[in-house]
């Protein structure tokens, strides 16, 4: 712990943001992993295949049954197509509104996500330039300079450029994965609405 507070008081001020950034990445990286563990599980891509199955032999009734006690979005997705599913000229427009109605849950948190993989370098660099700036002045104070002094401002240089690039690498990992998971949910969606439309 003396180790990381001593990393914290040599970073400088930029540090604090840093840390709140770090914070902000762990918990909503979490947030989003397990809801799409949750969502993608074994389980429940065995209920949209049975679901999909049953729309494209007709069976309405079975596909309402498989999916009734979904809680997830491909439940709610699942439900408001059945609804529609007896109206061909409302259909795609009531698929599209659903698909938009449920994107906030699929993508939730990615600006944010986003967000922070540019913004951290970007205030690691703020960092190296006001450790920078700090080393000159005590360069430029006395005719002896004070090497702690100048050895304090490339400390906070370097550690600030190295915590920025840290988060922003650790943020850019999980956020990739996320953005997978809702590409394959959004293209689950269009499955669903394929086999809905088959038979109507």
């Amino acid at each position: 712990m003396d180790a990381i507070a001593d990393i914290i008081v040599r970073g400088g001020w930029v540090m604090l943001p840093l840390l709140v950034l770090s914070v902000i990445s762990l918990a909503l990286s979490f947030e989003r992993a397990l809801f799409w563990i949750t969502t993608h599980n074994a389980p429940r891509r065995a209920r949209i295949n049975a679901f999909t199955r049953a729309l494209r032999e007709g069976d309405a009734d079975k596909a309402r049954s498989v999916m009734k006690s979904d809680r997830s979005v491909y439940g709610k997705f699942s439900r408001a197509l059945l609804n529609e599913r007896d109206r061909p000229e409302a259909f795609a427009a009531a698929a599209a509104a659903s698909v938009e109605s449920l994107r906030t849950a699929i993508e939730r948190w990615s600006v944010t996500l986003s967000t922070i993989i540019t913004a951290a370098p970007m205030l690691g660099i703020l960092g190296t330039v006001t450790g920078i700036i700090r080393s000159f002045g005590a360069l430029g104070e006395a005719t002896t300079p004070d090497p702690a002094r100048v050895a304090s401002g490339i400390s906070e240089a370097l550690v600030t450029t190295a915590l920025g690039l840290a988060i922003a690498l650790i943020t850019l990992f999980p956020y990739m994965i996320f953005r997978g998971q809702a590409e394959r949910c959004l293209s689950r969606f269009e499955v669903m609405i394929a086999s809905a439309e088959t038979r109507k």
